[in-house]
């Protein structure tokens, strides 16, 4: 299905926005933050993959490998938003005390 795809492209798109963003960053909460956001968009991309197969081919191993990729997807995402909720305060205040100390 087309729109998985584009789903798939976004999702990588992401991904390699956020890991080029994470290694420009200096702060080490923020880095931490943006990596999350990386796992997340890593996390879609192989969860979107495992349901395109889906729709690809029709055939067991297809489905176990799908299921696969869909339970380490998921989790992955998961994973990464526990983590971004995580740091976010720690990004707010790292980011009011380097204002703070006019940097």
């Amino acid at each position: 299905m087309p729109v998985f795809v584009i789903l798939i492209v976004f999702s990588l798109s992401f991904y390699v926005y956020y890991k080029i963003k994470y290694f420009r960053s200096r702060r080490p909460a923020e880095r931490r933050w943006i990596s999350a956001k990386a796992s997340m968009a890593l996390g879609s991309f192989v969860f979107f993959f495992g349901v395109n197969q889906f729709f690809l081919y029709s055939s067991t191993v297809t489905y176990l490998v799908g299921t696969i990729f869909l339970l380490i997807g998921g989790g992955s995402a998961w994973a990464g938003y526990r983590a971004y909720k995580y740091y976010l305060p720690l990004v707010i205040e790292e980011a009011e005390q380097l204002a703070k100390n006019g940097g």
